[in-house]
C-alpha cells in the first residue's frame, strides 16, 4: 500500500492558506513530497506556492453541490489500475458531510477528520473538536496530523513562496513601478459587508499614504470591483494616483504582487492571509469576525479592531444595521499601525 497522504482542502482561499502548516508538518521528515491535495480550482494557485507539495487534484464539484457521479469519477482517479487506493491516509479538513465522500468512495483506508455533520462511516478516524482548546483554525487543521492520543503538533506559520518570474512578468505587463515603497489596500471580502471597512476610510488612508510619498495599489478579485470602485469614488482627485489592479490579476499573480508591498491593509480575507504568508507587514481589519479564530499568522502583522459588545457576531450583514465595529475603527488609528509595521 502506498504511503502517500491525501489532503481534502477547504473551499475558502484564506482557509486553504491556513492549511499550509499541515503540509509542512507532514513533509518535514521526508525528502520527497508525500502529500497530494484535492482542492477546488480557485484554490490551485495557493497550493502551487506551497513547498513540499506533490500532485494537485482538482475537485470539480462546486460548493454546496453533492453531484455523486462527479465525486465517483474523481474517486476513481485516486485508485491504481488494479483498483487499489493510491493513498494510505486522507485528512479531511472541511467539516461538511460532502467533503468526506471522495476519500470514502476511493477506499482510502485511514480517513481522518472532525465529526462535523455526523460523518460516522465516511470517516474512520473521527475526532471531536474542542473549540476552547483549539480556538485557532490553523491549530484545528494541524491537530489532524497527530495520531489519536498523540500530542497535538504546534504548527508553524503558513508560508507561500511567490513565483518570481510570474511577478516580474506582471510588473512589466501592468506597468508597475517598485522604486517607491508600495502600500497595498485590499477593500474586498467575499464573506459579506460586515467584514468590509468603509470605503471612505480606505480612501482617507490612501490619501495619508500618498502624502507620505508611498505608492498605493488596490488589489482584489473581479468580485471586489464594487468595493474598489467605492474607494476610488471616495478618494476624489487622489484616485488618479492610485493604481487599481482589481480584477486585472489572477489569484496567483495577486499573491506574487503582494510580496512587493511595504505594507498591506486588508479586511479579514484570503488576501490578508496571503500577505501574511509571503512575509510582508500586514494591518488586518476585523469587524464581524474574530482575530482569535483566524488571525494573520505573522510576526510583522498588526490587528486593527475596536472592542464592542456585539463584535464578533460572525454575520455577513450587521444584524443591528450600524456596522459600528468597522465604522468606528478610525483611519488615523489604522495609519498609525501601518506606519509602525513598516521598517
Amino acid at each position: 500500500m502506498s504511503g502517500r497522504i491525501l489532503i481534502v482542502a477547504p473551499s475558502w482561499v484564506g482557509d486553504a492558506i491556513l492549511s499550509e502548516p499541515v503540509i509542512a508538518l507532514l513533509r518535514e521528515p521526508f525528502e520527497d513530497p508525500i502529500v497530494d491535495v484535492l482542492a477546488p480550482s480557485w484554490c490551485a494557485p495557493v497550493y502551487a506556492r506551497m513547498r513540499g507539495m506533490g500532485r494537485l487534484i482538482e475537485n470539480p464539484v462546486g460548493h454546496g453541490r453533492i453531484d455523486l457521479a462527479a465525486r465517483r469519477a474523481v474517486a476513481r482517479t485516486l485508485r491504481d489500475p488494479q483498483g487499489r487506493p493510491q493513498y494510505s491516509r486522507a485528512l479531511v479538513l472541511p467539516n461538511s458531510w460532502k467533503s468526506a465522500l471522495i476519500p470514502w468512495l476511493a477506499g482510502i483506508p485511514h480517513r481522518t477528520g472532525y465529526l462535523g455533520e455526523a460523518r460516522w462511516g465516511l470517516l474512520n478516524d473521527v475526532r471531536r473538536l474542542r473549540p476552547k482548546l483549539l480556538p485557532r483554525l490553523v491549530d484545528r487543521f494541524a491537530a489532524l496530523v497527530a495520531r489519536p492520543n498523540e500530542l497535538v503538533p504546534m504548527p508553524p506559520a503558513p508560508v507561500l513562496v511567490p513565483d518570481g518570474a510570474n511577478r516580474a512578468a506582471a510588473v512589466h505587463a501592468l506597468h508597475l513601478r517598485s522604486r517607491r515603497r508600495v502600500a497595498v489596500l485590499c477593500p474586498g471580502a467575499e464573506y459579506g459587508p460586515a467584514k468590509r471597512w468603509p470605503p471612505t476610510h480606505f480612501a482617507e488612508l490612501a490619501a495619508r499614504f500618498l502624502d507620505s510619498g508611498m505608492q498605493v495599489w488596490i488589489i482584489g478579485s473581479p468580485n471586489d470591483r464594487i468595493a474598489a470602485d467605492a474607494v476610488l469614488s471616495a478618494a476624489g482627485d487622489a484616485s488618479h494616483h492610485i493604481r487599481d489592479l482589481t480584477g486585472r490579476t489572477d489569484l496567483g499573480t495577486a499573491i506574487d504582487l503582494l510580496s512587493l508591498a511595504a505594507v498591506v491593509v486588508s479586511n479579514d480575507s484570503g488576501l490578508m492571509h496571503a500577505a501574511s504568508a509571503v512575509g510582508v507587514p500586514v494591518v488586518a481589519l476585523f469587524g464581524s469576525s474574530s482575530p482569535v479564530h483566524t488571525p494573520p499568522l505573522s510576526p510583522v502583522a498588526r490587528i486593527a479592531r475596536i472592542d464592542i459588545a456585539c463584535s464578533p457576531c460572525f454575520k455577513r450583514e450587521c444584524p443591528l444595521g450600524h456596522f459600528k465595529c468597522l465604522r468606528d475603527l478610525e483611519p488615523d488609528a489604522v495609519y498609525d499601525l501601518a506606519r509602525s509595521a513598516v521598517k
